[in-house]
């Protein structure tokens, strides 16, 4: 990234709570040096409650650059680290055991001597805080990590208020999560003056069990967790913050950060990095809150209609989310309920159903609803894609309201009381038959078999085999839903959607022509 994306990403963290953030490793280039300064001489980039964290390896004239990089700073994290497994010990540094601790305590010491022993006034305006990493830490035995950390606890001497941050990685995960978590209880149990010391664990992925390793370290003792949105960093990546935050909270339990606007952060951090989120990754992916099979969208579908019937009762709202297939709420999130059904050929009339719903404000009637799902059915078949929104709301115009079509047309209706009787209806009728205008009348009782009677002269000589009406409301619309069929079996399904009663019948008559 460069500094501008830096200070974009910095900024997204702090807007969504964070308040222990490593920006930097100052001692590795100018450039990481330079924004380092950037954010700290710049007034307001970093709240006075939020501690930045910068990171260097155990060597003493790196940390005093590391040192520079942050003078003026109201809160540091300084961050050093060193390898203590056997394996780096022996064939990196070529160091014996007594070797790392006694550069683990120089380091520190030194680190002491340029903060909070320091002749220089304006360190002392800095509150300093110490991280040691014992990097490498899955592979060391935890007697040997428990001795190196005894020895820089002593160098540094913490407090209750001002704690040491012992961070214990699984820099390359080799175990379950469970040993991971063995290891870190017995670092927690065996450690001395435990109020005084701050347990963090750095999970790596490599197993892909992350997340799983730091709620058990979590549970097995460890006080913090570091970590990066959506699981980025070295191989495959480090523990994702957003997926071990959104745990909590599906489980009442507040994380603290604000995730609302999470399309937000999954765009932040794409543009940011360069890197996708994975469509199917928790929580973030785009198909996270989205289904196609018919099965769970007939679940969601029932699952929704019962909330809503709820909430118009005015029935309290559950505490707790219940919901198929949904493990929480995609408002919560800043999802919409429209883009958790998703349509192609595996999908049922559940999954379509919803979709027109959504768009059009209808329920179908059930045997519309059948029918309708293999038109769709039939499309999504053909061109072996999935199936918009706006391609359903297409197909049932189509099938069911002519938009495309000039075959037949209303024109015009009016219907009224028959002179003489009132307990008749008169019916005019102006419709256009391919593209020839004819006006039509007639006088009957009910409304629907009169404006039948009136259309018998351009051959709709059916009987009614379902008639439904559906007010909506938001819309203030008529929605008439009218099967018509012949003796010969032959059946065929009008829809109408006028604010007038009688127009939208009327129109779900010359739409639900049988020879179609």
């Amino acid at each position: 990234m460069n500094g501008d994306d830096k200070l974009r990403y910095f900024q997204t963290l702090v807007k969504l709570g964070y308040k222990e953030i490593e920006v930097s490793y100052p001692s590795a280039s100018q450039t990481e040096f330079d924004f380092t300064r950037h954010l700290i001489s710049t007034p307001g980039t970093v709240p006075d409650d939020t501690w930045i964290q910068v990171m260097a390896p155990c060597r003493e004239e790196l940390i005093q650059r590391t040192i520079e990089a942050v003078r003026g700073a109201r809160k540091v994290i300084l961050h050093i680290h060193l390898s203590t497994s056997d394996l780096f010990r022996e064939v990196v540094f070529k160091m014996t055991k007594g070797d790392i601790i006694d550069l683990a305590v120089r380091c520190v010491m030194r680190i002491r001597e340029l903060t909070k022993e320091s002749s220089d006034a304006e360190m002392h305006k800095t509150e300093w805080m110490i991280e040691f990493t014992l990097e490498n830490f899955q592979d060391t035995s935890v007697e040997y990590a428990i001795e190196v950390c005894e020895a820089v606890k002593l160098a540094w001497e913490p407090t209750i208020e001002n704690k040491i941050i012992f961070n214990l990685p699984s820099t390359v995960e080799v175990t379950m999560p469970n040993v991971f978590a063995d290891q870190i209880e017995l670092f927690c149990r065996g450690i001395s003056e435990r109020e005084k010391v701050c347990v963090s664990v750095h999970p790596h992925n490599d197993r892909g069990c992350g997340v799983a390793a730091a709620e058990m370290a979590q549970l097995a003792g460890a006080d913090r967790v570091e970590g990066c949105l959506f699981g980025n960093g070295e191989r495959t990546g480090n523990v994702d913050l957003v997926t071990l935050a959104l745990n909590l909270y599906t489980h009442g339990v507040s994380p603290r950060v604000n995730l609302s606007n999470l399309n937000e952060v999954v765009a932040m951090v794409e543009e940011c990095t360069k890197i996708a989120v994975h469509p199917r990754a928790p929580y973030a992916g785009k198909y996270v809150f989205c289904t196609f099979t018919g099965t769970h969208q007939d679940a969601i579908r029932k699952g929704y209609n019962k909330l809503k019937e709820s909430e118009r009762l005015g029935a309290t709202r559950a505490s707790k989310w219940k919901m198929p297939y949904l493990p929480m709420d995609p408002v919560d999130l800043g999802r919409q309920h429209e883009a958790i059904v998703r349509v192609n050929s595996q999908s049922g009339k559940g999954g379509v159903a919803w979709l027109l719903k959504e768009s059009l404000n209808i329920d179908m009637p059930r045997d519309l609803e059948i029918e309708f799902t293999q038109v769709v059915k039939a499309h999504a078949n053909l061109s072996g894609f999935e199936v918009t929104r706006e391609t359903i709301c297409r197909l049932f115009r189509k099938h069911y309201m002519h938009v495309e079509s000039e075959r037949v047309r209303l024109l015009n209706c009016r219907a009224s009381q028959a002179k003489g009787n009132w307990d008749a209806t008169y019916v005019q009728l102006k419709i256009s038959v391919q593209g020839s205008d004819r006006e039509l009348e007639a006088t009957g009782g009910e409304l629907l078999p009169t404006i039948l009677d009136a259309l018998r002269s351009v051959g709709y000589d059916y009987e009614v085999l379902d008639n439904q009406l559906q007010y909506i409301a938001s819309q203030d619309t008529m929605t008439s839903f009218i099967r018509l069929g012949t003796a010969g079996n032959i059946a065929s399904w009008g829809v109408g959607m006028h604010k007038n009663t009688n127009w939208a019948v009327s129109q779900a008559v010359s739409q639900a022509d049988v020879e179609d």
